[in-house]
């Protein structure tokens, strides 16, 4: 997979803020949107037009928290869609995506007496992350949630859902490659390493994608801001791989320190046992 000389690649990828937005925030590439979202719902929902809403959602009050999104849009069914493009790893990032729904829905839901009924709007997060979640299930790279009845499995709540692409975990060959939802992934994860349009992404949304999305075709003011991204994207990866190293670094000596104060207090046992053994104090 060759480099063009300025070392950005043939085509944008769709990793850092500017290039996510690039590809899904502009109006006039909403089919690129729709087709990732009905991909990734695969027939549970059909989504057939979209309408992007404000990011950012101001507390009730003057000292509650405000929330930015990275991409909040609609469906003409009422539909509410919270797409989140996350980098580097953060801790309490699942915590994140309950609040920023729960935000939304207190948001949504109409002040007084309409408000009786309780009746929520259909929302959902959409995270695609380049970090493994951690804790969970090991090489894992989708996770579909909703609130579930623990004893039957079956959803309890079909209103409210949470859709995890964990890019780092995705690892299918093309052969392999068969729904529309691995089309997505390898798409997003191998994007800017390419430089044609691989036979197995033969829907015409593909097509669109890689004909924006030519490096050589971007206007002098999107690609000082893609190079502007990328830097970003290099340098807090580098900042976080720092931090992890003298974290690392921190705590062998640490563990050092320790180990060998251990070491010599298992000693000094020892000796005192050997010493009284032998009858002395």
């Amino acid at each position: 997979m060759k480099k063009t000389k300025s070392n950005l690649g043939k085509y944008v990828g769709f990793s850092g803020d500017w290039s996510f937005k690039f590809y899904f925030g502009r109006e006039e590439n909403m089919p690129i949107l729709i087709g990732f979202l009905n991909g990734l719902f695969e027939g549970e929902k059909v989504i057939q037009e979209l309408h992007y809403r404000p990011v950012e959602q101001d507390g009730d009050l003057e000292n509650e928290r405000k929330v930015i999104f990275d991409l909040y849009c609609t469906g003409i069914d009422g539909e509410h869609f919270i797409i989140e493009m996350q980098q580097l790893y953060q801790d309490f990032f699942k915590d994140r995506t309950v609040f920023y729904t729960s935000r939304l829905i207190n948001k949504l839901i109409p002040k007084g007496y309409k408000g009786n009924t309780y009746e929520l709007p259909e929302v959902y997060f959409i995270g695609i992350l380049e970090f493994e979640l951690g804790e969970t299930e090991s090489g894992k790279y989708f996770y579909d949630v909703a609130l579930c009845d623990k004893q039957s499995n079956r959803v309890f709540f079909v209103m409210l859902g949470y859709k995890l692409l964990v890019l780092p975990n995705f690892n299918k060959n093309e052969a392999d490659i068969k729904t529309d939802m691995d089309m997505w992934l390898y798409l997003l994860k191998n994007m800017s390493k390419l430089d044609k349009i691989p036979d197995f992404l033969d829907k015409r949304v593909f097509g669109l994608i890689f004909d924006i999305g030519e490096v050589a075709k971007l206007t002098p003011e999107d690609k000082m801001a893609y190079e502007a991204s990328l830097k970003h994207k290099r340098d807090a990866e580098n900042t976080y791989s720092t931090a992890q190293r003298l974290g690392h670094d921190r705590g062998l000596k640490e563990g050092l320190k320790e180990g060998i104060a251990q070491g010599q207090l298992q000693k000094a046992i020892e000796t005192a046992l050997k010493l009284k053994k032998m009858a002395l104090s």
